[in-house]
């Protein structure tokens, strides 16, 4: 069995030694020759979670992103959702024609305000059974120190949904499988808008009983967003798909986009964050496409608005969320 995973970050870096711990082939697509290359000598991703060991034994960094595509019967998707377009679109419809595609991307399509999985599906023509999402409390920081963490793979497919969690999963990573993709999908890529806001709330000072309440309103937010655009029955928002990840993304030290959100609140303007951080926060690119989403739907989220002001329309982090306390319960 051979997989490809797309993209040279952090994410991706964990994405191939969860795969390394299983006996098949990886083609591992980088966008820089030099940085295959310092793999190819060092064993390890120069730029990003570079205490990783990669096992060449079964990993093949490359830049041909056709040969790494054509050769594998699963691809993983870890690329920033401003790239998408860019990377993908590079091959044609029939390169991807009878792969399972899986996105690792916790954001949209910028300007067409379209999840990952909706774009692959209505430009390359894959057929919604073979089109995969990576959820879950996992960051890959603690992949690297090998920390036992938990991956729900969603998918409209119990088989093709198992047949990617039994590839992520491991001693140390317990993956399983969720149909609600959709749902899934949009609350992945909310719950980093809400730990943009935790950031900012943190970099103003607010304590913990304030972060804990912006919260618990911000789940409630997501579950009358999703449910409202994918309609469910037997969504479980307490299950860590949900909460699990919107937790750790809010509270962690290793997420980006609190970081992010920790800079703005602390009076850094978003470029100069975006600058010092040098890594991508998806959140941000995310506000837009939701509050945009939203503007017809009119579902009342009053966290999601503070960080859209905030980001893009230059209000004060400060008098934002002064006028979100008002709001809160």
């Amino acid at each position: 069995m051979s997989v490809a995973v797309i993209g040279g970050g952090s994410w991706a870096t964990a994405l191939v030694k969860i795969l390394s711990e299983h006996p098949i082939e990886i083609y591992w697509w980088m966008r820089k020759k030099e940085d295959v290359d310092h793999i190819l000598t060092y064993e390890s991703n120069p730029r990003y979670a570079s205490d990783i060991h990669i096992n060449l034994s079964k990993v093949k960094p490359l830049t041909d992103l056709q040969k790494a595509v054509e050769a594998s019967s699963i691809v993983f998707l870890a690329v920033p959702s401003a790239f998408v377009k860019e990377i993908l679109l590079s091959l044609d419809k029939e390169s991807y024609k009878n792969k399972i595609i899986v996105s690792g991307i916790k954001g949209m399509i910028p300007q067409e305000n379209q999840l990952i999985t909706d774009y692959i599906a209505s430009t390359f023509d894959v057929k919604p059974e073979n089109l995969c999402i990576i959820a879950g409390p996992c960051h890959s920081e603690e992949v690297a120190m090998e920390k036992k963490s938990y991956l729900t793979i969603g998918a409209t497919s119990e088989a093709t949904g198992k047949a990617v969690a039994d590839c992520l999963s491991c001693r140390y990573v317990k993956s399983t499988v969720s149909l609600d993709l959709y749902g899934i999908e949009y609350a992945a890529i909310m719950k980093n808008i809400v730990a943009i806001a935790c950031g900012i709330t943190h970099g103003l000072n607010y304590g913990d009983n304030f972060q804990a309440v912006l919260v618990s309103n911000a789940m409630q937010e997501i579950g009358r967003f999703v449910n409202a655009l994918h309609p469910s029955g037997h969504r479980v928002l307490c299950s860590s798909a949900f909460l699990g990840d919107l937790l750790v993304t809010s509270y962690s030290q290793f997420s980006r986009n609190r970081t992010f959100g920790n800079m703005v609140g602390r009076g850094y303007s978003v470029k100069s964050a975006q600058i010092e951080m040098n890594m991508i926060a998806e959140g941000y690119y995310a506000v837009k496409c939701i509050n945009d989403i939203n503007q017809e739907l009119s579902i009342d989220m009053p966290v999601i608005k503070a960080v859209y002001n905030i980001l893009y329309e230059k209000i004060s982090p400060a008098t934002e969320i002064k006028i979100l306390e008002s709001k809160l319960s």
